[in-house]
């Protein structure tokens, strides 16, 4: 048997034994109520496999940014190319780049270009409430880009008159400051952030210079309330051998990333509406030669403007979420061309409780329409059994989808070609699982399934040949997820322990080896284990180990720590990363930093 399944067989078997502790007091993560849904369900009443990075756990992680906080989730997997979230890709259980959503309270922020920049709308850490991960199909729920899933980041809506300034040093000339303040008023409440994040890099041409703006606005407080954000991030970064090749070391990319949205919530005893507005917009421009842009240039301006409403309304015969989304999309790109889009989702389902309320089924359809793509129809199921108060089996099902986007569909270089023809991707994905909260222990446990047609790949029919946009054939994608948290107490302090196990297999390599550009990097195997510990009253310890095997064979072992003193209104922070200097790649040529310190003080007033 190999070293896989007796990982396997060893999770599980702890998992029996912690099954059968003692009931504890339910812990404040079931009262959360799941705003990436339009039906109110707090967390553990959900029959989806979802996880929650809680404030708490931002505050106390080693992490640094929205894509390291990630990378210590499993059936996550974040491909970086730079450091501090310069550049990263984002996949949930396989699949591609272009085939996760990210959320912003709600608020779709898909990328029209190009799938690379999702990350390049992730907030600051220091203004997020938490972030809410849905895995498996969520087309019915969000539409397009959702294929294998959509994360939400739900921002802050307080900091009840508070101020703190963060300012880090370490390895590679990293310098980062910021500035959070919130501040409540009679009628309304703010909070605004300032950040810059800069390095020399650890290696040539990977210095960057990160700036993050973010105003967030609750006004007329005592009646009707109304969210407002605004966000600018500008990235500046050195690009070697991101896109190209391992040689095109001199590349350069700058890119920023820009929303408005408002929002406000109405409600009766039975309705629930919430409309909301917002204005997304993007702009990429990159260079093949840093100092001499001539050479090879590109420059995508992009737009996205959008107006929604979701809605809920509770009967006697439970509880219907319903939904419009309007948007028009705009690209201005000399390689791109000058290009729009307009599209439209109807979203309906409906929660039926039966037996006492242990058993519920949520059926649901998205209707969408594209102004280049026409209409397509997208439904799904979830079924979940109470089996006790704390233990509930689910499952679902459902057809999931994305349209190309513009670099799919135009994109043309000297190694690279655009089609298009290309058909949207479509899949049919199932999944079963079961779920136990108590008041020390957390777990999940799911297997599912994916079949797959006309995924997109830039493939080459030989090596002497141009990566061509192509609809490949049909992918199955089989996988097993486990994840838990356990909870105790040493010295009258908490402590936690998480660990989290992947497994993933599909038959992509088998269709494109050695001409696939994207699909061959899959993690077959992904292994977190999380140590959060708090020995003395001000002082608290993490140490997280990750362990990857990728389907081409590569494996890789990586830990990272830190130590949190807090010293009245002052917090003293060390992080370390790769501390035992592992050498690894997760995206394309670019190898991954080795052991970098970072040391941090944080001043509360």
């Amino acid at each position: 048997m190999n070293q896989s399944k007796l990982l396997i067989i060893a999770i599980l078997i702890l998992h029996l034994n912690l099954f059968s502790q003692e009931k504890k007091e339910i812990q404040a993560l079931d009262t959360i109520l799941i705003k990436s849904t339009r039906i109110d369900l707090p967390f553990k009443e959900n029959a989806r496999t979802i996880q929650v990075i809680s404030a708490e756990f931002i505050k106390n992680s080693a992490a640094t940014n929205v894509a390291d906080l990630l990378q210590q989730v499993a059936g996550v997997d974040i491909r970086r190319r730079g450091s501090a979230g310069s550049q990263a890709d984002l996949y949930i259980r396989g699949g591609g780049f272009d085939q996760t959503l990210l959320l912003i309270d709600g608020i779709k922020m898909d990328d029209a270009q190009t799938g690379h920049h999702t990350m390049n709308a992730a907030l600051p850490i220091e203004v997020i409430e938490r972030i809410e991960i849905i895995k498996g199909p969520a087309a019915r729920v969000f539409g397009q880009n959702a294929f294998t899933g959509a994360i939400n980041i739900v921002t802050k809506s307080t900091l009840e008159n508070t101020a703190s300034v963060n300012i880090e040093a370490g390895s590679f000339g990293q310098l980062n400051g910021s500035v959070t303040v919130g501040k409540e008023f009679e009628n309304a409440s703010i909070i605004a952030h300032v950040g810059i994040l800069t390095s020399d890099g650890y290696r040539h041409n990977s210095d960057y210079e990160n700036k993050n703006y973010v105003l967030k606005g609750v006004f007329n407080k005592k009646e009707q309330p109304i969210e407002v954000i605004a966000t600018f991030f500008d990235k500046k970064f050195g690009a070697n051998g991101f896109y190209a090749s391992a040689t095109a070391t001199e590349q350069y990319e700058e890119t920023q990333s820009s929303l408005l949205g408002a929002s406000t919530t109405f409600r009766t005893e039975k309705f629930k509406i919430t409309p909301r507005v917002y204005w997304k917009r993007g702009e990429d421009e990159y260079v093949y030669i840093r100092d001499n842009p001539s050479v090879y240039r590109n420059l995508h301006i992009t737009n996205k403007v959008g107006v929604e409403t979701n809605a809920s309304y509770t009967s006697d015969l439970g509880i219907t979420g319903f939904g419009l989304d309007i948007s028009r999309v705009f690209i201005s790109s000399n390689n791109l061309g000058k290009r729009n889009r307009t599209m439209a989702n109807l979203f309906l389902e409906h929660r039926f409780k039966f037996a006492d309320g242990k058993i519920d089924i949520t059926p649901g359809v998205a209707i969408t329409y594209f102004s280049d793509f026409k209409f397509h129809a997208f439904p799904g199921l979830d079924i979940g059994f109470k089996l006790s108060d704390n233990l509930k089996a689910y499952g679902n099902l459902g057809v999931t989808y994305r349209i190309p986007t513009y670099t799919d569909l135009y994109y043309n270089d000297r190694s690279t070609i655009g089609n298009s023809n290309l058909k949207p991707e479509e899949a049919f994905a199932q999944e079963i699982g079961l779920k136990f909260n108590s008041g020390r222990f957390t777990s999940s446990v799911a297997i599912f399934n994916r079949d797959a047609d006309n995924l997109i790949d830039f493939i080459r029919p030989d090596v002497t040949s141009k990566y061509e946009a192509t609809n490949i054939a049909k992918v199955n994608t089989k996988g097993f997820e486990l994840n838990t948290d356990y909870r105790f107490k040493l010295n009258k302090f908490n402590q936690t322990l998480s660990f989290g196990y992947n497994y993933l297999n599909d038959d992509i390599l088998d269709q494109n080896k050695d001409l696939s550009r994207y699909s061959l990097n899959t993690l077959k195997h992904q292994f977190i284990t999380r140590f959060e510990s708090k020995l003395f009253k001000n002082v608290r310890q993490n140490i997280i180990y990750k362990h990857a095997e990728r389907t081409i064979g590569t494996s890789y072992n990586v830990w990272d720590a830190s130590v949190i003193v807090a010293v009245n209104a002052f917090n003293f922070t060390v992080t370390a990363n790769n501390i035992f200097n592992a050498e690894y790649i997760e995206s394309g040529f670019v190898p991954m930093p080795p052991s970098s310190l970072l040391f941090g003080l944080r001043y509360n007033l």
